[in-house]
């Protein structure tokens, strides 16, 4: 399948200024040549060039859209194939006459993710790379697209690459003494097999230091927000949101789903989950939200329990905060511009003081403490250095941690005088798996997998 012709739509469907079609293979340009009319020709035009010109219908001649046609010749493109990209209208029907006209002339439709799984496969990128991609596009915050940005430009492969070459000389100093033992000195190989593990296992243990943050940049914080009703969870999303995503009233019961919504605190990804008012109903349907709210709990990575300042402390607040003291939580005392009616000795009697921040929406005061207090629990009061290698892909953290395992298998090995080619098998392992986040060592059917979850035309 990689000598055909492939093409898809690479921006999104609906309205636009314009919409990108691509088209990657060796006949690419034969191809698009067929049906685009211009004052130079594509297959005499220099590569990385810009033409002006016409689709037209090639049997009547008539002219279907308007376009400008790009020109990427191999080896200097994204696949590393000959790449042509029609820029046309943006629009559902002119986008598609365009892209039914090149289908008609052999071009075949390209799978979700084809585009980058041919960089991949023509060697332009490793598999970590490819997989940034993806984070690339459904970064949700500054630093995750920092983060995503770096493993593009080759970071982390860089690092894994580094450590594959430290145990390939490893390996080949134990094959030197498995092929000639008598020239082998057992204590100087033994220390050899202990420094050089030591030292892998080393830098995986600080790859693996920056995981947890990672996996959350990457994923985001599923956060709920918790609270009896009319307490200012909803205008609490709506303020971090920036927008009216929740409806406000007086009336108390407003909520009764799970509304969620992405956003950035502080360089921080939330996923909010504004929760009905936990408290008991007769009313069927915020009986259902109520449920649904108390599973969010049980579910969410972080909590944020509101309380109204100026109101005094409920029973079903107290059972609550009786519920989530051992639970990753920060309790918001809301409405701190009115007269404080809650008796803060019994809030801080189930949690600390840096887990409580004051808040009035209507001041707009209190979200940058909230910020501090999210970063204090997630991130020990700061992220890392933005120069910093995050391992935020949870099979790259898996693989780093079989390796890990390989490698402190193999030292267990050597302190017990196991025969240096048993030792030798546990090494292996450890390369081969770290040749996995590569994709040095990897299996066809995890290829697919990872590529099936690419978007169409990326």
């Amino acid at each position: 399948m990689l000598n055909d012709t492939i093409a898809a739509i690479s921006t999104p469907l609906g309205e636009g200024g314009i919409a990108v079609i691509r088209v990657s293979g060796e006949e690419s340009v034969p191809h698009v040549e067929r049906i685009f009319r211009s004052k130079t020709k594509l297959s005499d035009a220099a590569t990385h060039t810009v033409h002006y010109g016409f689709i037209i219908e090639p049997a009547s001649a008539e002219k279907v859209e308007e376009v400008l046609v790009t020109l990427m010749k191999a080896p200097r493109s994204f696949t590393t194939e000959d790449v042509v990209e029609i820029s046309c209208h943006g629009g559902i029907v002119s986008v598609k006459k365009v892209l039914d006209l090149l289908l008609s002339q052999g071009v075949r439709l390209a799978e979700p993710g084809e585009f980058t799984k041919r960089a991949f496969l023509n060697g332009r990128i490793d598999l970590t790379q490819a997989e940034a991609v993806i984070d690339l596009i459904r970064a949700k915050s500054d630093r995750a697209f920092k983060v995503a940005l770096k493993q593009v430009e080759g970071n982390l492969s860089k690092q894994i690459k580094h450590l594959r070459y430290v145990l390939v000389e490893l390996m080949a100093h134990v094959e030197v003494n498995i092929d000639y033992p008598e020239h082998d000195v057992e204590e100087m190989t033994n220390a050899f097999i202990k420094t050089k593990c030591d030292t892998v296992m080393l830098e995986i243990d600080r790859l693996l230091v920056t995981a947890e943050q990672g996996k959350i940049l990457r994923e985001g914080i599923e956060t709920a927000i918790v609270g009896k009703p009319n307490v200012g969870k909803s205008s609490l999303l709506n303020e971090l949101a920036q927008e009216n995503r929740a409806i406000v009233t007086d009336i108390p019961g407003t909520t009764r789903d799970v509304i969620e919504e992405f956003v950035n605190i502080g360089g921080i990804p939330l996923k909010l989950l504004d929760t009905a008012g936990i408290r008991e109903t007769s009313d069927i349907v915020e009986q259902i939200g109520v449920e649904r709210s108390k599973t969010a709990l049980v579910e969410a990575d972080l909590i944020l329990l509101v309380l109204n300042s100026n109101d005094e402390l409920q029973v079903d607040e107290i059972a609550l905060m009786k519920q989530l003291a051992d639970k990753q939580t920060i309790v918001i005392l809301n409405k701190i511009d009115l007269e404080r009616k809650l008796n803060v000795e019994q809030v801080l009697s189930y949690f600390p003081q840096e887990r409580i921040v004051e808040l009035s929406l209507i001041e707009n005061k209190g979200i940058e403490d909230l910020e501090k207090a999210i970063a204090a629990i997630f991130f020990e009061g700061k992220l890392e250095s933005s120069d910093l290698t995050y391992v935020s892909n949870v099979r790259h953290i898996s693989l780093l941690k079989q390796a890990k395992r390989s490698l402190q298998d193999a030292l267990e090995a050597n302190e017990q005088y196991v025969p240096i080619d048993m030792i030798q098998i546990d090494i292996r392992a450890a390369w081969e798996q770290l040749g996995e986040i590569i994709g040095d060592s990897v299996g066809e059917s995890l290829i697919d997998q990872i590529f099936t979850q690419f978007c169409l035309g990326k």
